[in-house]
């Protein structure tokens, strides 16, 4: 599970090889490539090798999915060989126009959870801010193919204040994530403005932003960004890396200025075929991360998106995967796997199963190596909270309750007595109430 230093150095050369050679625009300002991005198949050969047979493939799926790529990301591609990851994860192909039948538009069912445009909210006490449909790249991945650079989707001032507006009068939202598109494709400026209204909002504790820029557009990370962050803390960075070929010094200096500005740094990898499932790999991955002082978040499944099929694992790889992991690298560097559920069911972790069997007072447990071994659970009867705690009455805002109303959490609240969580519409309950005559009452024997 070891990267060998042979392996790593042939890596890192190649790496080195593709980051700084004299293609086209791949050293230049973030707002020159931004100016050069590469959306024909003419462009693309002044970086890599197409077949003709390629070049029709790919005409043909930029016609429903366009292609982006940034100079400097094209940069790190192998010219010659196709299996290369970054071109896998850049290049359009022909089995992106294979609707599959688990395929699904909004697969997270973002816009049914919006209470207004631009909005997501489907935790509790967060919201997801949707603040630009542009992307320095369109990753072939993408879950939301759908809008991600669609003109008819541009995101204007007006609905950025309706979106803000929501979160100011809505008190249980603590923590906002802004996203997109890419929100560091924005003007500073404009980026600047975001962050001053939400930061005045009082019960706004933490703002996070998703940005690949630091993969695709290292360059993006400038002093101006950077200056006008600090002012803005906490704010919290995540980004998305899903190989190590993406490493460069480049990207390695952007986190580096990031760091630097005391901003916390998470990275959230897509699990993708072909690209990334190797054990070996994500292994590699996450050292490379924590290495640069960004802390593995999450590892996710694949989504359900239109004509992304041929990315999708197995959920048997994953585990297989956080198998390899758990136990052989540092705790912090193992990121949570987790199933962004279709229709909205959100993140459920998914993991290996360490918990064998369970008693009373005794469980059995399992590590990484195969032990078995006991755990005695300590002879007390536990309650909810320990004994006149009054934490929650001093520290509630009023109005509210530690006590979670939804979900499981639901089941652990002593001040109310529900048994069981219902869903809607469950035939054994229709059941238990039809009467043949009325609609009503319950079943005849």
């Amino acid at each position: 599970m070891i990267l060998q230093p042979t392996q790593k150095e042939t890596m890192s050369q190649k790496i080195k090889l593709h980051a700084n050679n004299t293609r086209p625009f791949a050293d230049a300002s973030w707002k020159e490539q931004l100016k050069h991005l590469i959306t024909t198949v003419d462009q693309l050969r002044e970086y890599v090798n197409i077949t003709e047979q390629e070049k029709t493939e790919i005409e043909e799926a930029m016609v429903k999915f366009p292609m982006a790529i940034t100079p400097y990301y094209a940069s790190l591609m192998d010219p010659e060989d196709p299996r290369c990851p970054v071109r896998k994860q850049a290049i359009p192909t022909s089995k992106e126009l294979i609707i599959a039948n688990a395929d699904i538009e909004d697969p997270l069912a973002e816009d049914h959870d919006s209470p207004v445009p631009g909005i997501t909210h489907r935790y509790p006490d967060r919201v997801l801010l949707l603040v630009s449909n542009q992307c320095a790249m369109f990753c072939r991945h993408c879950t939301r193919k759908r809008m991600v650079g669609d003109d008819n989707q541009h995101v204007n001032k007006n609905q950025l204040n309706d979106a803000i507006n929501y979160i100011r009068n809505t008190p249980g939202v603590r923590d906002v994530l802004i996203s997109g598109g890419d929100p560091f494709l924005l003007s500073t400026k404009r980026l600047d403005w975001i962050l001053t209204e939400l930061n005045a909002i009082e019960h706004v504790e933490i703002v996070r932003i998703g940005t690949r820029t630091p993969v695709v557009l290292p360059q993006r990370i400038d002093d101006e960004l950077i200056a006008m962050l600090k002012k803005h803390q906490p704010v919290w960075v995540n980004t998305h890396f899903n190989h190590p070929r993406e490493v460069t010094e480049q990207s390695k200096t952007a986190l580096r200025k990031l760091a630097d500005a005391g901003i916390p740094l998470g990275n959230q990898s897509v699990l993708l075929r072909d690209v990334n499932d190797c054990p070996m790999i994500i292994q590699n991955l996450v050292h490379r991360m924590v290495e640069n002082r960004v802390r593995p978040y999450y590892l996710y499944q694949c989504d359900l998106s239109r004509g992304i099929e041929h990315f999708r694992t197995s959920i048997s790889k994953g585990i297989e995967i956080m198998e390899m992991l758990i136990g052989h690298t540092s705790g912090f560097a193992v990121p949570t796997y987790v199933v962004d559920a279709p229709g909205g069911g959100g993140k459920i972790p998914v993991m290996p199963n360490y918990l064998i069997s369970m008693g009373s007072r005794k469980m059995v447990l399992r590590n990484y190596e195969g032990v078995i071994c006991l755990y005695s659970e300590p002879p007390i009867k536990e309650t909810t909270c320990p004994p006149d705690c009054d934490y929650c009455d001093r520290n509630m805002p009023a109005g509210q309750k530690w006590a979670p109303d939804v979900g499981v959490g639901k089941l652990f609240d002593q001040t109310n007595d529900v048994i069981s969580i219902v869903p809607e519409n469950l035939e054994r309950v229709q059941r238990r109430t039809y009467d043949a005559s009325e609609g009503t009452g319950e079943p005849q024997s």
